[in-house]
This record gives structure tokens, sequence and C-alpha cells, in this order.
């Protein structure tokens, strides 16, 4: 029974455009909370330095104008529109999707994170040219590519809708 919680969490009511809009409302919010932490971040350290938190974690400003791990940053420009195309394209199918299924709660919050990121970083892309990045965990000298609150968003809804599907498989 327990296992049904994670598959089977649709709406008793179904899909509605009352649900659909009220996970647009948390994308909105998503964004909002990025763009923000992304404006403390420019206005709280110049370009390219960092603060120490603890031995595993900085707070820094930097900017990707590539994808995932700077895929593509330092191709000349190009790549910039190319991304924000490819966020437009993502977009547009995850609305259609939240439409078409909002009466699946948890895929529907996954959605809406997907949906976030995918925004979040666009308008970066379009207002600045770049991604703006500044959360930096390391290890012994290593350091993950530094991220931002819509990647967060991006990963978690595309590890969710995954683990859902997954679950789905299994039990159906």
């Amino acid at each position: 029974m327990a296992d049904n919680c994670l598959t089977d969490s649709s709406s008793p009511r179904g899909s509605t455009p009352g649900r659909f809009v009220l996970f647009i409302l948390f994308a909105l919010v998503l964004i909002a909370l990025d763009q923000a932490t992304k404006l403390w971040i420019t206005q709280a350290l110049a370009y390219g330095t960092a603060i120490y938190v603890t031995s595993f974690f900085n707070i820094c400003h930097v900017v990707n104008t590539g994808a995932a791990f700077s895929f593509l940053g330092e191709a000349g420009g190009w790549q910039v529109v190319l991304f924000a195309g490819f966020a437009l394209v993502v977009s547009a199918v995850v609305v259609w999707m939240l439409f078409k299924h909002n009466d699946k709660t948890l895929l529907s919050l996954c959605l809406a994170c997907i949906l976030a990121g995918a925004l979040g970083n666009l308008i970066d892309r379009v207002l600045l040219g770049h991604v703006i990045d500044f959360l930096d965990f390391h290890l012994a000298g290593w350091h993950w590519p530094a991220f931002n609150v819509a990647d967060i968003a991006i990963c978690i809804g595309a590890f969710g809708a995954v683990f859902l599907e997954f679950f789905k498989g299994k039990h159906h």
C-alpha cells in the first residue's frame, strides 16, 4: 500500500485548470528564488571571488556560457542562442505535460521544478549572455562545477520524474 503512494499520486478530481495554475505558481516561486539568489550573489561578491563556508563548500561568483559542466562554454557565443532555444522547447513541452497530467501531484511537482530551472537559467542567458553560478562544493582540491538554484530544481525534477517512472514500471 505504501508503494502506491509513490506512483498513484493522482488527484481524485482529475486534471483541472486550477491545479495547472497552482503548479505554474510553484514554478514561478522557484524562478523568483533562483533570480533573487543570483541577484544577491552579483551584489555581494565581485566576479571570480569566493567566500569560504566549510572545508567542502564555498559561495562564489562565477558565470557559465555553456551548459552543464560548462559544455560548449568556449564556443564563441553561438551556444548561448542554442541553449536558450533548447530551454524554450523544453519549457513548452513541460508546460504541455503539466497541463495534461496535473492530476498527478508528484509528477507535476517534478515538472514544475524542471520548468523553473529551465526558465531561471534562460532568463540569465537572454539578459546576460551567461548563467550565474555560486554554489561550489569541493573535496581534496577537486571542485564540482559551480551551480545555482535553477540547476538544483532541474536535478530534483529530473531525478524525481525518473524515480516515479521507475516505480510506476515496477508496480503496475
